[in-house]
């Protein structure tokens, strides 16, 4: 990470603290490692996100439905989804730092490295090794590769290695009165499995049709050995996936339409298209046949966002073998039509995607230190440039002054708004802190009550982004700032 970059994230975060976005869990007892609190500011943003994506992911598509499954889970689906057997990372420990990395994922900053530094073929060559070994699950390799390419310890610059090891993920506890007769049962690790188990329920009592998807946004829990990174990989974290059900062979088209729909709903969003690129998995999971995923570049380089996956019919095959209940569907059209497949089980495409990934992308792509200065004085400010739609706050309204019946009057307009908008009233300070505060949220207009608006009823409305003011007539505000705010704006794209 180059120092502007690096200055840039340290940044971003201490401007997330400051305004209310993300706080340390528990700051106040020193913390919780790799959990965070959204403060009031960022529960809207987040909230935002999650509309955007429910919007649309669920009301323009007419064949996908919305659920909400539980947390807790039986037991058996995490044996069946291979979770309890196998959901696990490579780490590797340092003897003299006493750190734990996971291997991997030191082997990959080496490739960065090599490609940085012009060593290409260093850096395929290491990409293949690391490929291969990860392919074969050969511990040894790993641990190997990383003496043979020298790769110290970023904190005590040694390479006093432990063997790789596997550490398995999932966070479990008891259910039951007394925990000695209690059953174990797990957090999810994923949202996934929830859809799968309730796919026969959402099928008959909505009458789907293949193709249907199943959609969810959820909390999900992993025991990250590694936290790093802010809210990049946390312990306790949000996911927003749909499974989408299709018939087998029908998997590839499927496949493809997604991962185009998907990265279109990034780009509408208007981030920069150059910071997005699509990664192909070297190394399928066993129970895929094709995988990308949806990477953006962060200040510390390209990290996964979303995950788009064909899965097969891997996860309702295994579901029906452990439960013993039929998970198969019956296709009407394949019967009429005299084909021998009128019944199977269906395979699945999946996207899924990181909402606390998604929230740090918005917020690193919406900052910026804008230089304001002219000839005559100093002057700054620090905006987040964020879409409309996802802004926390819609409008700021502000009387210029705390007297001549101007509080009164702004109120009076701020009630007449509130029932469509989340607004905010200000009063304290200067009209110039005012705005320079709310550029910081990324409020996207500032409202102000003067003494003209008194006489004809008319407020300036200040545009964030280009800072220009315009007089305009208060009975219109709920108009004007409608059409800018409308989830139209993104959905028709």
């Amino acid at each position: 990470m180059s120092k502007n970059t690096d200055e840039l994230f340290k940044n971003v975060i201490a401007h997330a603290k400051e305004y209310g976005f993300v706080f340390p869990s528990s700051e106040i007892y020193d913390g919780l490692s790799a959990v965070y609190d959204y403060g009031q500011f960022g529960a809207e943003l987040k909230n935002n996100l999650k509309t955007y994506w429910w919007k649309a992911m669920v009301q323009m598509n007419q064949n996908i439905v919305g659920i909400d499954s539980a947390i807790f889970m039986h037991p058996k689906i995490w044996e069946a989804s291979g979770h309890v057997g196998g959901f696990s990372d490579p780490m590797i420990d340092n003897k003299d730092s006493n750190k734990r990395y996971r291997a991997d994922q030191l082997l990959e900053d080496k490739i960065a490295r090599y490609d940085k530094d012009g060593k290409t073929d260093k850096a395929e060559l290491l990409q293949k090794d690391l490929d291969d070994a990860l392919k074969a699950d050969d511990l040894t390799r790993l641990r190997d590769l990383i003496i043979e390419h020298e790769i110290a310890d970023p904190i005590s610059g040694t390479r006093n290695w432990t063997d790789v090891r596997q550490f398995n993920l999932m966070f479990s506890t008891q259910m039951g009165a007394i925990a000695d007769d209690a059953d174990k049962v797990y957090l999810r690790p994923e949202t996934a499995q929830g859809i799968f188990v309730n796919y026969l329920n959402v099928q008959k009592s909505g009458r789907m049709k293949i193709p249907f998807g199943i959609a969810q946004i959820g909390k999900a829990f992993r025991n990250e050995v590694i936290a790093r990174q802010f809210i990049i990989r946390m312990r306790e974290f949000e996911q927003m996936e749909m499974q989408f059900f299709v018939r087998p062979g029908t998997q590839k088209e499927w496949f493809e339409q997604w991962k185009t729909a998907r990265l279109k709903w990034h780009l509408a969003l208007g981030i920069d298209a150059a910071k997005y690129r699509y990664h192909e998995h070297t190394k399928l999971a066993h129970y895929a046949d094709a995988a990308f995923d949806i990477e953006f570049e962060f200040p510390f380089g390209f990290k996964e966002v979303e995950g788009i996956h064909s899965r097969t019919d891997f996860d309702l095959s295994q579901h029906q073998k452990f439960s013993g209940k039929k998970l198969q569907y019956f296709d009407p059209e394949l019967d009429e039509a005299g084909k021998p497949y009128g019944n199977y089980i269906p395979y699945v495409i999946e996207t899924s995607i990181g909402l606390d990934r998604m929230f740090l992308l918005t917020l690193i792509s919406a900052y910026e230190e804008e230089d304001l200065s002219t000839e005559e004085r100093q002057d700054s400010r620090t905006v987040l440039h964020l879409h409309p739609c996802l802004a926390p706050v819609k409008a700021a309204i502000f009387p210029l002054t705390k007297k001549d019946g101007l509080p009164e009057k702004a109120r009076e307009i701020m009630e007449s708004l509130q029932l469509d908008f989340n607004l905010q009233y200000e009063e304290k300070d200067a009209i110039g802190k005012r705005y320079r505060r709310q550029d910081a949220i990324g409020t996207p207009f500032c409202i102000t009550v003067d003494h003209q608006t008194l006489e004809d009823n008319t407020v300036t409305l200040r545009h964030r982004d280009s800072m220009q003011q315009e007089r305009v007539p208060a009975d219109q505000l709920d108009k004007i700032i409608g059409d800018l705010v409308s989830w139209k704006n993104l959905l028709k794209k």
